[in-house]
């Protein structure tokens, strides 16, 4: 078995597990948001606690990894998602890197405290045709403050091909309703 062809597998066999365990996608209560740190809400996806959001059915990617200050998210590039040239949109790039650093940042906040993102950065470097079947995007958080944080992400194919790289600056914020710090 080739390098490529296990860690394709391994990746799939990820993936089915993370589906198995998933809940239906929706959005999460408030008061359920409120009351988790972000570790816990975004490891709760993974562990059918906690909804994934409604865009990922959609564009038809995943979580597949999450501790602290980093997650991967996982997506199957397809025709429904071409530009005119026979590509993958750019959009789809930037969503998926977009959607794994912010949830890396996510993963460092405490109970009561959201995100945003502020700023986006997405460098294309390869284009993406359904040949490939799977990509990662993952997301690692450089720094997080009271206010601000930023993080950076790497979209890749599991022969290690780089397709993509992001930087991302988040704002931080009290969620509405939340005690004071």
């Amino acid at each position: 078995m080739t390098t490529l062809t296990h860690t394709l597998q391994q990746w799939m066999d990820q993936e089915a597990e993370a589906r198995r365990l998933m809940l239906p996608h929706g959005v999460t209560p408030l008061d359920d948001v409120r009351s988790r740190t972000g570790l816990e809400l975004i490891q709760g996806m993974l562990k059918g606690h906690t909804r994934p959001a409604p865009f990922s059915k959609l564009l038809d990617f995943l979580l597949v990894e999450a501790s602290s200050g980093q997650v991967a998210f996982q997506g199957a590039p397809q025709a429904d998602f071409f530009n005119p040239m026979g590509t993958v949109h750019g959009g789809w790039f930037a969503t998926l890197l977009d959607s794994a650093m912010g949830c890396a940042v996510h993963t460092l906040l405490p109970a009561g405290r959201g995100y945003t993102t502020t700023g986006l950065s997405v460098n294309l470097v390869k284009a993406l045709t359904p040949k490939v079947q799977r990509v990662r995007a993952i997301g690692k958080v450089l720094h997080s403050g009271r206010q601000m944080a930023s993080a950076e992400a790497s979209l890749v194919g599991p022969d290690g091909t780089l397709y993509a790289h992001a930087t991302s600056t988040c704002l931080i914020f009290d969620l509405p309703g939340a005690p004071p710090p």
